[in-house]
């Protein structure tokens, strides 16, 4: 009986500490870090990523702003691309990120039709949209990107390579 007694209590312990951390804890906090992630030059396909500092959320920013924040944070260092010396597929010089909004489970980048000038075939398209998809869908609540060239959708860049008429999937890689 004694026993019994004992490991209800525990239980009941251990439900509570429980129920206080999962009600305490935001959904879609970003860490102090994000990984932007790039895609290796020398195969194509594999990603490396590299952690970014990220500021903590603010008060009186809520969970929503802050996810819009880290999205457009990341989105922002993809496009720029990593330091100079890491062999990784670049968006085209000039490329830059006009905007993002994060609805639901997608965000939408809005990227300048400098992107449009992709030369590299598609390892090139491949290997960007790769990264930009990569990188926002590590940010927790993303699970997709649609791609927007100067606030119009596009079946695909000139090279036909990725198709953006639809928002991309880590899968579709």
């Amino acid at each position: 009986m004694k026993r019994t007694l004992m490991l209800a209590v525990i239980l009941i312990a251990v439900a509570a500490g429980s129920w206080w951390f999962l009600s305490h804890r935001n959904p879609n906090t970003v860490g102090d870090t994000l990984d932007i992630y790039y895609t290796k030059a020398s195969d194509g396909t594999s990603e490396v990523s590299w952690p970014v500092s990220m500021r903590p959320m603010q008060s009186g920013e809520t969970s929503a702003e802050h996810t819009h924040n880290a999205a457009l944070y990341a989105a922002v260092q993809t496009v720029a691309g990593p330091p100079a010396d890491v062999q990784a597929v670049r968006f085209p010089a000039g490329t830059r990120v006009l905007g993002v909004t994060v609805a639901g489970p997608t965000a939408t980048v809005d990227l300048s039709s400098d992107v449009e000038r992709q030369s590299g075939g598609t390892f090139g398209e491949n290997g960007e949209f790769k990264s930009l998809v990569f990188t926002l869908t590590a940010i927790r609540g993303i699970d997709a990107v649609a791609v927007l060239v100067d606030g119009k959708k596009l079946d695909t860049l000139p090279g036909g390579h990725v198709e953006l008429d639809q928002p991309l999937h880590r899968g579709d890689f």
